[in-house]
């Protein structure tokens, strides 16, 4: 049998919680809580808060109906990047499909550019979006997007 999946799990990076009023939720998280805005994207209805420093955690707030993998639940367990990267193997091997950003089948891990951040995202028993993600050191590329890990490292220098 093989090892369990968390090995390399460091901890919970993110979590997801849909909202009625995005401005709203923004500043109430940013103004109240004490969060720093990270990124917000208002043709996509979402933004992404800062908890600490963006390698410790990170809150999304997503317009109703706007969530990926049209989520109703989803978290992201912060994890080393060795982990990720055999992620799409492991999780095969388990019987689990590896999923890219839109839950589509994927054999590579993914990168969302704005961050930057290496993930891979699967879904639990009962259909909940759960991913493994590894803040990277680069710096933000906003016009990469979201796509394969292997499309990030043949962008120009």
């Amino acid at each position: 049998m093989q090892a369990p999946l968390p090995n390399g799990v460091l901890g919970i990076y993110e979590t997801h919680l849909p909202v009625s009023d995005l401005q709203r939720s923004i500043a109430f998280y940013r103004d109240k809580v004490g969060l720093t805005l990270g990124a917000e994207f208002p043709d996509r209805g979402i933004a992404f808060l800062w908890a600490g420093d963006k390698r410790t955690g990170m809150l999304g707030l997503w317009s109703v109906g706007t969530g990926p993998l049209r989520m109703t639940l989803h978290f992201a367990f912060r994890c080393d990047k060795a982990m990720i990267l055999a992620a799409c193997d492991r999780l095969s091997a388990s019987g689990i499909t590896p999923l890219g950003f839109n839950g589509e089948p994927v054999s590579e891990p993914i990168v969302h550019g704005w961050m930057p951040a290496l993930a891979i995202y699967f879904a639990d028993p009962d259909g909940h979006s759960i991913e493994f993600l590894h803040v990277l050191d680069d710096p933000p590329d906003l016009s990469f997007g979201v796509g394969p890990w292997s499309s990030w490292l043949a962008r120009p220098a």
